[in-house]
């Protein structure tokens, strides 16, 4: 059994994934040194031991999980690596960010030159919660080893794949989904809205598909957390793009995210009218 595993970095996600580690045995540690007073009141609720620094983070986990924004990815595996040189320590280093397989593939480079174990994963779906299922898709060599030992009552670790980035490829696939999807309801909306055929697309689609409407409805919902998807839909459109396949679907689900970004960490969900002048304002 893994005996200590630390969490970059203690955000929502990291912090709830963090939680539910330590709920199933482990030591979970976080570094804390220079963060925010909300980030350490959030990590302190989890239940997460703070070690101050990185470098002694790494010096006392078996298993480095990396959860950041993917923007920061490569930077934080750098960060992580010089910590393990430092250190002389070898953890096995699980990136969970939502990055290209391409980008995995960077990160993963940079962990091995360093002499440690890189295992590939992706989260699909909210923070874990209690009641609750958040999978954590694990791939490549050494992902079998640490499926049990990662799976909770609320987070279920599953290996997708022998291939070294599969489980970025997976959650590319499944993020351009829910994610395009979301920004194409809210731009569809935005752009009857701006014809003055709100009314009739309401009833056009309550005939035709019932359920894009109260769907679109209720993406006021997505507003709070757009800020964070503008570049996970980047590397969305560099994994299609790396496959030969268009991206600028995802690119442009990025731009309408980024319309949204004033809406960064708001309590509850704003309503549709609201975020539709959002994106009538870039």
């Amino acid at each position: 059994m893994i005996g200590c595993i630390g969490i970059v970095s203690a955000g929502a996600m990291g912090s709830a994934v963090g939680a539910s580690l330590a709920g199933a045995g482990p030591r979970v540690v976080v570094a804390l040194d220079g963060r925010s007073d909300r980030t350490v009141g959030r990590a302190a609720a989890a239940g997460l031991a703070d070690v101050g620094s990185l470098d002694r983070l790494v010096a006392e986990s078996e298993l480095v999980v990396s959860i950041v924004p993917p923007a920061a990815a490569l930077e934080v595996a750098a960060a992580i690596v010089e910590a393990i040189a430092r250190n002389d320590r070898r953890p096995t280093v699980l990136d969970a960010n939502a990055i290209s397989p391409a980008r995995a593939g960077e990160v993963a480079r940079l962990v091995e030159r360093a002499g440690a174990r890189y295992v590939d994963g992706g989260i699909v779906g909210g923070p874990p919660r209690r009641g609750g299922r958040t999978d954590l898709v694990l791939s490549g060599p050494g992902a079998d080893a640490l499926a049990s030992e990662l799976t909770t009552d609320e987070l279920v670790a599953t290996v997708v794949g022998d291939e070294e980035t599969a489980a970025s490829a997976l959650k590319m696939c499944h993020a351009a989904w829910t994610k395009g999807t979301s920004a194409l309801l809210i731009a569809i909306r935005s752009l009857a809205r701006h014809h003055g055929l709100d009314g009739a697309l309401g009833e056009l689609w309550g005939r035709s598909q019932p359920e894009l409407w109260a769907r679109s409805e209720h993406e006021g919902a997505v507003a709070g957390r757009a800020w964070r998807w503008v570049d996970e839909m980047a590397e969305i459109a560099r994994t299609f793009e790396d496959a030969g396949l268009p991206g600028g679907a995802a690119r442009a689900a990025g731009a309408l995210y980024g319309r949204l970004s004033g809406f960064k960490d708001v309590a509850g969900a704003p309503p549709l009218d609201e975020v539709i002048a959002a994106v009538f304002t870039p």
